[in-house]
C-alpha cells in the first residue's frame, strides 16, 4: 500500500519525486500544486478575517476559509488517489502481451487514471473562481500572495489537463475521449481567464 503523500516531509516528497520511480509523478504533482494554491489563499483569508476595514465581509471570508481548508485536504487525497490509479495502470501494462484481458485492463486502468486529474481540474477552476471574489474583499497587503495562489491554481489546471490527455488514447472509447478533450479545452480557457482576472484585480 502506498504511503500517504501528506504524511511525508516536504524534502522526502521531493526526493521521491526526483527518483527513478513512476510514483509519485506528474499526476500527483498537479493536486499538490493546487493544495499549495489553496493553502496560500487560506493564509490571505486568515490575514483578512478580523480586519475592521473588511468587517462587512467577515462571514463570507470565514466561509471562504472553510472552503479552502476542505479543498486543501481533498487535493492531497487526490494526489494519493492519482498515485494509486497510476500504479494500477502501470501494473496492467506489465501484463504478458499474450494475456487476452491485457487490453481491457489497460483501458480500465486508464478510465480510473483520468478520474483524479479530472477532479483536480474541476477543483482548480473552483479555486480560481473563489480567488476572483477574494481579490475584491481580502487584505490588499497580501495581494501578491493571492496572485501567486491564482498562478498556482492555473498551473494545477493545466497540469491536470496534461494528465488527462496522456490517457485518452488508452481509453478505447473515442466518444468519451472527445468529451474529455472538450472539457479540458474549456477548463484551460477558463483557468487562464480567471487567473488573469485575479492578477488584474490585485495589481
Amino acid at each position: 500500500m502506498l504511503e500517504a503523500l501528506a504524511a511525508l516531509p516536504l524534502g522526502e516528497l521531493l526526493a521521491r519525486l526526483a527518483s527513478k520511480k513512476p510514483v509519485p509523478g506528474g499526476g500527483a504533482v498537479a493536486p499538490v500544486v493546487a493544495a499549495f494554491s489553496a493553502g496560500l489563499a487560506e493564509m490571505v483569508v486568515a490575514y483578512s478575517i478580523g480586519k475592521r476595514a473588511l468587517a462587512e465581509h467577515e462571514d463570507e471570508l470565514r466561509e471562504a476559509s472553510a472552503r479552502l481548508e476542505r479543498a486543501r485536504v481533498a487535493l492531497l487525497d487526490l494526489a494519493d488517489a492519482d498515485a494509486g490509479a497510476y500504479a494500477a495502470l502501470n501494473a496492467a501494462f506489465k501484463l504478458d502481451k499474450a494475456d487476452e484481458q491485457r487490453t481491457e485492463k489497460i483501458a480500465a486502468g486508464a478510465r480510473a487514471a483520468v478520474i483524479p486529474p479530472q477532479a483536480t481540474m474541476a477543483m482548480g477552476i473552483d479555486l480560481l473562481r473563489l480567488y476572483e471574489r477574494l481579490a475584491e474583499i481580502s487584505n490588499r497587503q497580501l495581494a501578491s500572495d493571492l496572485r501567486i495562489a491564482a498562478i498556482l491554481g492555473e498551473a494545477a489546471v493545466r497540469a491536470s489537463v496534461e494528465n488527462i490527455l496522456v490517457n485518452l488514447p488508452l481509453l478505447g472509447d473515442a466518444k468519451r475521449a472527445g468529451e474529455l478533450r472538450g472539457e479540458c479545452e474549456r477548463s484551460m480557457e477558463e483557468a487562464g481567464q480567471r487567473c488573469e482576472g485575479v492578477v488584474r484585480a490585485t495589481g
